[in-house]
């Protein structure tokens, strides 16, 4: 899945990956998405993830979804991991 940067972030954007107020802060060009069903699935390969990386936004429920988390593992590709919402239809 491809990934954008909302249109207010600054021009110059910080060497490292941030959020703040849900906007992301990046000069990466891009990131790594993974979309899982269950936030069991998606838990387990965060948990995998974060081991010696960086943390940007802990995975956990978000406005949009039941679980999100954005980090950069140790060889400085950034993830985005979430859950699909399920619809009832």
């Amino acid at each position: 899945m491809a990934y954008d940067v909302p249109s207010q972030a600054p021009a110059a954007a910080p060497a490292a990956t941030t959020r703040e107020n849900g906007m992301t802060l990046t000069g990466e060009r891009f990131f790594v998405s993974v979309r899982g069903e269950t936030a069991d699935e998606v838990s387990a390969l965060w948990d995998k993830l974060a081991d010696g990386a960086e943390i940007i936004e802990k995975f956990g429920p978000s406005q949009w979804a039941p679980g999100f988390g954005m980090l950069t593992d140790r060889f400085g590709v950034t993830w985005i991991l979430d859950v699909a919402v399920a619809y009832a239809g």
